[in-house]
């Protein structure tokens, strides 16, 4: 069995390589945790808000990365209910993959896409109704554990996963995990009681879990790594332990991400407020930054 630091250093050593430069521009979402638009599908608050960042992000030349736990398939037995119910959200994705501007990182919510086969059966097309055919979408994908983003020119390397490596239950023991949502904690979390293993509701976990990451990036020489998993956003100064986490998409009426442009890293949300005349807008703040990425850099 593994211990955490022995996880983390496979995701890394098994992961995706994307050269960028101070020309690339990346947005970085996790844990949005798409359901069925049932009253237990937390995503569903936020779904409005998330397609429109999503919308923007593709207008403005982004490259979209998802670090895990974007498909809630513990509450969820198939993805095609997920997909039913969010399809407008994933036929942005589809513009973002058909312009080979998509990569998937696979969370312990959605730890079955592990298995390319999995994902070829169920993600690669879709049935349209209309014409009575299945339609491309995500045709030849390929979910990753990891994914290391490298600049062209300062070889400096940006280290982006879920982060339930350092969560020992949810990462070995998840098949039980949903099994236990499945069956318990979604009838449950209608009644509005939380599930007590997930390390966004138990704050005693969520500070062992990122204690293990930070130990984890000391070890490596401070390498810039950005996780979800824990749902609490997180944005270090430079020359402080360069752990990041990008948040997540079921805060209360927000989503909160990771943008990286220019060379320059920054932590911002995205949600509603309204104008003068009384009419309600999706906005984006900047919450933390920009800070220069090289400024994390260590020799």
């Amino acid at each position: 069995m593994f211990s955490s630091q022995k996880r983390l250093d496979r995701a890394y050593n098994n992961a995706k390589v994307i050269t960028f430069d101070d020309t690339s521009k990346f947005i970085l979402f996790s844990d949005c945790h798409r359901g069925d638009n049932s009253i237990a599908d937390d995503f569903a608050h936020n779904r409005n808000i998330y397609y429109h960042a999503l919308q923007q992000y593709f207008k403005n030349g982004f490259h979209y990365c998802e670090l895990g736990d974007g498909d809630e398939l513990w509450e969820n037995l198939t993805f095609k209910s997920i997909f039913d119910a969010h399809k407008n959200v994933y036929m942005v994705m589809k513009a973002f993959y058909d312009d080979n501007r998509l990569d998937l990182i696979w969370g312990n919510h959605d730890m079955v896409y592990r298995k390319d086969s999995y994902v070829k059966k169920n993600l690669s097309t879709f049935f349209d109704p209309k014409t009575g055919l299945n339609i491309p979408l995500f045709t030849d994908i390929t979910y990753q554990e990891g994914l290391i983003l490298r600049h062209k020119d300062t070889a400096q390397e940006v280290f982006l996963t879920h982060g339930h490596q350092a969560d020992w239950w949810n990462y070995e023991c998840w098949k039980l995990s949903r099994f236990l949502v499945q069956v318990l904690w979604k009838p449950l979390n209608v009644m509005g009681i939380s599930d007590p293993t997930s390390p966004g509701k138990n704050y005693t976990e969520l500070i062992r879990i990122e204690r293990r990451i930070k130990k984890w990036i000391k070890n490596n020489k401070n390498l810039i790594t950005i996780v979800g998993h824990t749902h609490r956003p997180r944005f270090p100064e430079p020359g402080h332990i360069a752990f990041f986490n990008d948040g997540s998409c079921v805060h209360p009426h927000s989503i909160t991400g990771i943008e990286i442009e220019h060379g320059e890293i920054s932590l911002i949300k995205w949600d509603t407020s309204t104008t003068d005349e009384g009419y309600f807008r999706i906005v984006r703040t900047v919450l933390d930054g920009p800070k220069k990425l090289i400024d994390y850099k260590t020799s």
